[in-house]
């Protein structure tokens, strides 16, 4: 059953600003409408610019239970749906009795107590609100979208030895990629889409002061304004809007007041965490 837990495309916005994530009218739309008509969420973009936060903070918001499937190569149904707890059936079957049946012995070995139930499982059959997060669905193997077909057109699992089991009450998916690779049409065909890049400057600036407000508006912007520096570079890893936030708590925590070469050359180990980044930044930067 579809029961919609925003009211409308402002009441998303205050709330997860409320939350603590600050969004803009694309992606407070686009997250009404996922909850409004029951669809999945496919939140594509660069590692590190909120997908996984914005899951997190509509749980929070709406005070739903957050359910996540982290993906991962080799990934497989046991892990993402459902297993059959194997020890305790041995236990059951070395308990039976010699005059009982297969036919007895299986229904009672095939039966709920004996079923392990994985995150997609777990989501599908609860009856309260839930926020199922599938993170990182680019890293997982071709063959578990197809787990996800089931799951994401009808919200419903199928178990062959105990039937289908239906969801009594939708959870609000979340699907999030770093296209690494290209998901499956039949995949994006079931989900709405959005996708996140960073933010502009006066927007992480925005998110810096709320989520460490005991920095100086201008430190802020200096401390912004030097990201963005970064992030235009040839890097491996371009600094994360998270990271971002932990130069500023650095930067508190050491009583440094501004971002001059020094502070940058000794604590970029923070937002940089390759060798290769360190030099070119040091360069381009001229911190050397």
């Amino acid at each position: 059953m579809l029961q919609p837990q925003f009211a409308s495309v402002a009441d998303v916005s205050e709330r997860l600003t409320a939350a603590g994530y600050l969004t803009d009218d694309a992606i407070a739309t686009t997250v009404f409408l996922a909850d409004r008509l029951g669809k999945p969420l496919l939140v594509e973009g660069p590692a590190g610019v909120g997908k996984t936060e914005l899951a997190k903070a509509v749980a929070e918001a709406t005070g739903s239970e957050l359910i996540r499937l982290q993906c991962y190569e080799g990934l497989d149904e046991a892990r993402a749906l459902y297993e059959w707890n194997y020890k305790k059936q041995l236990l059951r079957i070395q308990a039976s009795k010699d005059d009982d049946s297969w036919d007895d012995i299986h229904d009672d070995v095939f039966a709920e107590e004996f079923l392990l139930s994985r995150p997609l499982l777990s989501a599908i059959r609860r009856d309260d609100p839930t926020v199922l997060l599938i993170d990182e669905t680019d890293k997982a193997d071709v063959e578990v979208e197809g787990l996800l077909l089931e799951v994401l057109s009808d919200f419903q699992i199928t178990i062959p030895e105990l039937g289908t089991i239906k969801a009594t009450r939708r959870p609000i998916v979340f699907l999030t990629s770093n296209a690494t690779r290209e998901l499956s049409e039949a995949l994006k065909r079931r989900c709405l889409y959005l996708h996140l890049d960073y933010p502009s400057a006066e927007r992480e600036k925005a998110i810096v002061l709320s989520r460490v407000p005991e920095i100086a508006e201008q430190l802020a912007e200096s401390l912004v304004r030097t990201v963005r520096a970064l992030r235009s570079m040839e890097l491996k890893k371009s600094p994360s809007i998270s990271e971002s936030i932990d130069w500023a708590r650095t930067l508190l925590a050491l009583g440094l007041d501004t971002l001059d070469e020094e502070a940058v050359r000794t604590t970029l180990g923070v937002v940089l965490k390759h060798a290769s980044d360190h030099e070119r930044a040091g360069a381009q930067l001229k911190l050397n």
